[in-house]
This record gives structure tokens, C-alpha cells and sequence, in this order.
């Protein structure tokens, strides 16, 4: 462990409970004195906003909601903010969710009372994401960091179990990258670690009982934590790697984190003893590639990028694209031959000897 570092803690009100999003989120927009709230979530999530909204008076309603915040959607629901003189934002969903009301928040300095549904983990980072011309572009700024988060386990239910998964293993992959990321640290390598252990016990749960409430608050608390450390650490090799799959080929987000996870990790894990070591205990076991892989087996994870639009063909062009925003601190130097060689075999689903 290093004895030297710089460590920053974001600042945010968190609000956790079964059952009580609704009242926590009166209490907030209460708190907040807020007269104009804007409601943000999908078509799909439109009734479970409605029923978290029930407490509170409404200014608008918004459910313009595409994955990857492209930059026309984020023009068009900043225009509706200010026509609407509002004041503060409330999303409810997943990360596609969480991400527009940031969009919102970085032109406006409008406050942000995230109502997740997924383990998606957006709401508890300061970082954006917008996608323009099939580029998808990423950056820091603490006015989109959403100034209170309120978990309530009982609006994930309705996420199905395999996109439960999907999620839970994106979260994964925050704490996976927490632990080489370009600014990690003993602290946020410690919530990694304590990230890893609550999703590799919560998400067998949701698997076996996906409307029992114990695995979905134990994904959740993961989940949290995964998104605290990422935000500290910063964005690694993993999330370099999907955000241009996403953006460009846009590609579905949680299956995509889940998909490149293993890959990752294996290419990695032999040049950096210490982050891997940690993380084979959080999985309870002494070889962290084979906990991520037995954990992935009991879950029946998704395994392959062609599964879900991205074909070989493409490989060398996201190669040119990933290879220059890897971080430098990345442990295992990336070269063209064998980021193209992690590429074909995510592509295909085929063993990790990298």
C-alpha cells in the first residue's frame, strides 16, 4: 500500500430504504424549498416516476430518454428546463436517465435528487457522459453530481433478472477498474474491494429469488460503493474500451461492461499482483479471474460482444479508437496486437488466455 496519495470525497446526501422513495423524496424537494421540479425518466419507468413522485407537486414530466445522451436529446431537454423555469431535477432509472439530468445540470447548475433503478452507479459519480456523431464523449465537472441519492430495493423489481445481471456486473466493473484506475488509492481500493464482496453475494440472490428484497438492497449497497470508488479513482482500460464500443457501434451498456469485464481483468491481473490479489478475496477465493468467472457461470452472464451488434470487422477501427485513451497507468501496456487480440476473443466469447 502506498503511504502517499491524494484522496478526494464527493460530496452527496444518500438516502437508503425499502419502500420509502416517495417520502424520501418529499423530504428532499422539501429540503430543497424547490417550486419547479422536473421529472425525468422513460417511457418504460413513467409509472414507477409517477408513484415516486406522488408526494410532490410536478412542473413537468420528461421521458424523451435515449441510451448514451445523445447531444440533440441533451439540447432538447435543457431548452424544456428553462421554458419551464425549473428548479430542480429529479431523474428515477437507470443510467441513460441519470445521464440526461446530468446533461441538464452541466449547462444549468440545477440540483439533482437521483432515484436509481438499476445498479447502473451514475448517480453517485461527478462524471458525464454525451455522444455526437457517433463519438462518445466523457468528462468530470461536480455541478453534474446529483446533490442526494435514494435507493429503495422495491423499484428495481421490475428490472428483470438477466438485465439484473447485466447491471450488477456493470457495477463490477467500476470496482474492477477502481483498483488501477488513473488516481486509485488505499481508499477507493478499499470500497472496491468491499463493492465486489456485497454484488458477488447480492447477485446470486437476484438470480435465485428476483423478487426477494435481501439480494436487490445487497446489489444496491454494491453498487453505491462501486460508483464511489470509480468517481474517486477514475475511468480505467474497462471503461475506456466500452465507452467506444457504446458510443460508436451503440451498443447496449450494461451487457457491453458485462461482456468486456473478464477480459479485461485477465489481461491485466498478472502485472498487478496487489489490485488483483484484493480482489480474488473480495471474491472469497485465492485467483480473481476464477471468482469473476465463477460468479459469471452461476449468473449465466453475457459472453460475447457479436451478441449484441458488434462484429469482427469492426475491431480494427475500435482498436484505433480505445488504444489512445487508455490510461498510461493502465498495469499491462496495450499495444495494437493484443488490445486487437482481447477484442476478437470478447468478440467471439472465447477463452481468456491473454
Amino acid at each position: 500500500m502506498s503511504s502517499t496519495f491524494e484522496h478526494v470525497t464527493l460530496g452527496q446526501r444518500v438516502l437508503f430504504g425499502s419502500a420509502k422513495a416517495a417520502e424520501n423524496l418529499a423530504t428532499e424537494v422539501a429540503r430543497f424549498g424547490a417550486k419547479r421540479v422536473m421529472v425525468i425518466a422513460s417511457k418504460f419507468e413513467s409509472q414507477t416516476a409517477a408513484e415516486v413522485a406522488s408526494g410532490i407537486e410536478v412542473a413537468l414530466h420528461y421521458n424523451d430518454v435515449v441510451p448514451h445522451v445523445p447531444i440533440e436529446k441533451a439540447k432538447k431537454a435543457r431548452t424544456a428546463a428553462v421554458e419551464h423555469g425549473i428548479d430542480l431535477l429529479v431523474c428515477v432509472g437507470g443510467g441513460s436517465t441519470t445521464g440526461l439530468a446530468k446533461a441538464i445540470a452541466m449547462t444549468s447548475g440545477l440540483p439533482i435528487v437521483a432515484v436509481p433503478t438499476t445498479y447502473a452507479g451514475s448517480e453517485a459519480t461527478n462524471v458525464w457522459g454525451l455522444t455526437q456523431a457517433a463519438h462518445k464523449a466523457t468528462g468530470i465537472d461536480d455541478k453534474v453530481l446529483p446533490a442526494t441519492v435514494i435507493y429503495d430495493a422495491t423499484l428495481t423489481l421490475s428490472l428483470p433478472a438477466d438485465l439484473s445481471v447485466a447491471s450488477g456486473l456493470n457495477a463490477l466493473a467500476h470496482c474492477v477498474d477502481s483498483m488501477w484506475g488513473p488516481r486509485a488509492d488505499p481508499i477507493n481500493q478499499a470500497l472496491a474491494a468491499e463493492g465486489i464482496r456485497a454484488l458477488n453475494a447480492g447477485l446470486p440472490l437476484i438470480k435465485l429469488d428476483p423478487q426477494g428484497l435481501a439480494g436487490r438492497e445487497q446489489a444496491l449497497y454494491g453498487a453505491y460503493l462501486a460508483a464511489v470508488a470509480f468517481a474517486s479513482a477514475g475511468s480505467g482500460m474497462h471503461h475506456k474500451i466500452c465507452h467506444v464500443l457504446g458510443g460508436t457501434w451503440n451498443m447496449p451498456h450494461a451487457q457491453t461492461h458485462a461482456t468486456v469485464l473478464p477480459y479485461v481483468l485477465a489481461f491485466n491481473a498478472p502485472e498487478a499482483p496487489e489490485a488483483t490479489s484484493r480482489i480474488a478475496a473480495a471474491f472469497g477465493t485465492d485467483d480473481a479471474v476464477a471468482g469473476l468467472d465463477n460468479l459469471r457461470t452461476f449468473l449465466d452472464a453475457p459472453e460475447a460482444l457479436k451478441d449484441y451488434g458488434f462484429s469482427e470487422e469492426s475491431i480494427p477501427e475500435a482498436v484505433d479508437l480505445i488504444l489512445p485513451v487508455i490510461p498510461a497507468s493502465n498495469p499491462r501496456k496495450p499495444t495494437a496486437e493484443n488490445l486487437t487480440e482481447l477484442l476478437r476473443a470478447a468478440t467471439a466469447g472465447t477463452a481468456r488466455g491473454l
